[in-house]
């Protein structure tokens, strides 16, 4: 799994990018993700099995959980099963790394995108871009406007199309709905601004550095071949299995690659979790759900509260593999 994968998978920005941008498919793309039929709804929920990765967290008389998400998911993933549905039962708070629902957020995502430096590629480079968004079904025009690091996001993201894994499903969106429904108070716990300096490189030659790191993956298959794994992980729960993720995702090869991985969560997860206890601290209950990644290792959240002064308990969930596999 590629730095430019790994980012995908850690930040909401592209998986948003992608709505409305893909071309109605021709017979070699996979479909555009359809709007579940009322019997897919009502099948859904009363079919919903949990998935991912949940924690209560306790302090002051009062609960509240962290649940790993992830932002690329089969429509059958996007209901929330019997012990997700409790916690947020329990909460009167929803927190997420974005709301993207949130037409006020998506305003500033645009003005931000609209703002991001932009490198030229080489030619050769921005010719092998634009065959891979070809080869994804996505129209030329619908990236070119944005920064190349943006675009290989994009084109990351829809590496798993073909294997079902959809933004159109993705847990955090699907969690935005759920609470608005609920009448729960939904909160972001980052800024777009933030998402996309983080992803920025430092200069030119790393930006082509990552483009041509990207694309290698993407046209290999090697892409869509480590999002498959880590959506296995994660509808199985297998925590054991993310908390080993440097060992197999080939994604920290280089100092520059240790650097991103420090950049997208060692940096992030810290203020994530003192936004996480304030809230809390004033009386919420809070239902804070983030991607998955920012789960493990000893600055993942589950420790940070813990460090905190937080009773931490992870919620196993019941688990039949052989019905998650994808």
């Amino acid at each position: 799994m590629t730095r430019l994968l790994r980012t995908a998978l850690a930040l909401l920005v592209a998986p948003l990018l992608c709505a409305g941008a893909l071309a109605q498919a021709p017979a070699d793309c996979p479909p555009v993700a359809p709007e579940p039929t009322p019997d897919q709804l009502a099948a859904g929920t009363r079919d919903a099995r949990d998935h991912g990765f949940l924690w209560r967290i306790s302090r002051d008389g009062r609960s509240s959980w962290l649940y790993g998400t992830l932002h690329v998911a089969k429509l059958a993933w996007a209901f929330p099963g019997p012990a997700q549905r409790d916690a947020l039962a329990r909460s009167d708070t929803l927190a997420l790394e974005l709301d993207l629902l949130d037409p006020t957020l998506q305003a500033r995502m645009a003005q931000a995108l609209a703002a991001q430096p932009k490198v030229a590629l080489p030619a050769s480079l921005q010719a092998r871009l634009d065959r891979q968004a070809q080869a994804e079904c996505l129209p030329r025009q619908a990236i070119a406007a944005l920064a190349p690091e943006m675009q290989v996001a994009v084109l990351a993201t829809l590496a798993g199309r073909r294997d079902g894994f959809d933004a159109a499903y993705g847990i955090d969106a699907v969690l935005a709905g759920y609470g608005r429904a609920a009448k729960l108070d939904i909160v972001s716990l980052e800024t777009p601004e933030l998402q996309l300096r983080t992803l920025q490189m430092g200069s030119p030659a790393e930006t082509v550095e990552l483009v041509e790191g990207a694309l290698a993956e993407m046209e290999s298959g090697r892409a869509r071949a480590a999002l498959r794994r880590m959506a296995t992980i994660w509808a199985d729960g297998d925590l054991a299995e993310l908390q080993r993720y440097e060992s197999w995702c080939d994604c920290v090869k280089t100092a520059a690659d240790r650097a991103s991985l420090v950049r997208l969560l060692d940096e992030r997860n810290p203020k994530l979790a003192d936004s996480i206890a304030q809230l809390h601290a004033v009386g919420q209950r809070v239902f804070a759900a983030v991607g998955s990644l920012h789960m493990i290792g000893p600055t993942g959240l589950p420790t940070l509260m813990a460090q905190r002064g937080y009773r931490v308990e992870r919620i196993v969930f019941p688990q039949k593999p052989q019905e998650t596999r994808p």
